[in-house]
């Protein structure tokens, strides 16, 4: 694990700096139960240049985060909202797995799912996502001979709970209300 500053690697410096901000945001006192309740800015950063979509094509996010996330400039404040929200690794895990998925060659596809495995599935992973243990193992087991479909239980997984849990939050945003305007 990581021991003394100067030996840190950038990794834990950049873990140990995610950590400090999160306490910081625990650590403030809220100015009413709403600030504590909903812990994030009320708008977060402007996703990188997309072309924006039309009102009544946002609108249709409400109800479809996959057509949300096919959108580059859905996905770009998607995205951005997670990060306010300290849970981009969904977002980012879901856009490896479609990454992966388009791989042809065999040795690719063994190098992006190790990759995938360490940084998003392993106990202790850097943007470790929540899946419960009878799904993690069943891509480890899928793991040993990588497939198009290695990830696919995970990412069914990781994308319901985007669905269900951060999708409606993001729909709620102040910048998504900008959006529909």
């Amino acid at each position: 694990m990581c021991k003394g500053l100067a030996a840190l690697p950038h990794s834990c410096l950049e873990r140990a700096k995610e950590i400090k901000t999160k306490l910081g945001t625990l650590l403030q006192k809220p100015d009413s139960t709403i600030d504590f309740i909903i812990p994030y800015p009320e708008k977060p950063e402007k996703p990188p240049k997309a072309q924006k979509p039309s009102p009544e094509e946002a609108l249709q996010w409400r109800d479809s985060l996959e057509k949300l996330l096919q959108n580059p400039y859905g996905l770009a404040s998607f995205r951005s909202f997670l990060r306010s929200e300290f849970s981009e690794e969904n977002a980012e895990f879901w856009v490896a797995c479609e990454d992966y998925k388009k791989t042809k060659s065999p040795v690719k596809m063994a190098e992006k799912a190790k990759k995938i495995y360490e940084e998003f599935i392993q106990t202790e992973a850097p943007k470790e996502v929540n899946i419960d243990h009878f799904t993690k193992a069943v891509t480890m087991k899928n793991l040993v001979e990588p497939s198009p479909t290695s990830f696919d239980m995970a990412q069914k997984r990781i994308f319901a709970l985007m669905e269900k849990d951060s999708l409606p939050r993001f729909v709620r945003s102040e910048f998504y209300h900008e959006l529909i305007k």
